[in-house]
């Protein structure tokens, strides 16, 4: 979903915990943040076995790139146990 805010166009992508043995949270954000382009500007939002990550688009941040990027982090084994929510549909 692409949100228009102030003319700052964002991605939410939502990642959700399947395995109740894999970190929370709060530790995986921590982790997922680490791997994700360091120009992009994101803005988490985290419980327990879900997290938002709010993505500022701009013209080297497309769509398109911000989903697969994040499914492909979330295939680190440092982040087993969690996935985008919807298979990589966007949130």
């Amino acid at each position: 979903m692409i949100v228009t805010d102030h003319a700052i166009r964002y991605v939410d992508v939502v990642a959700v915990r399947h395995d109740g043995t894999a970190p929370a949270g709060p530790t995986t954000v921590i982790r997922l943040l680490c791997l994700l382009p360091g120009h992009w500007s994101c803005a988490p939002e985290v419980s327990a076995d879900r997290i938002r990550l709010r993505i500022a688009l701009d013209e080297d941040v497309v769509r398109t790139a911000v989903h697969g990027t994040v499914a492909a982090v979330l295939a680190d084994a440092a982040l087993h146990g969690w996935s985008v929510a919807g298979g990589g549909a966007a949130a």
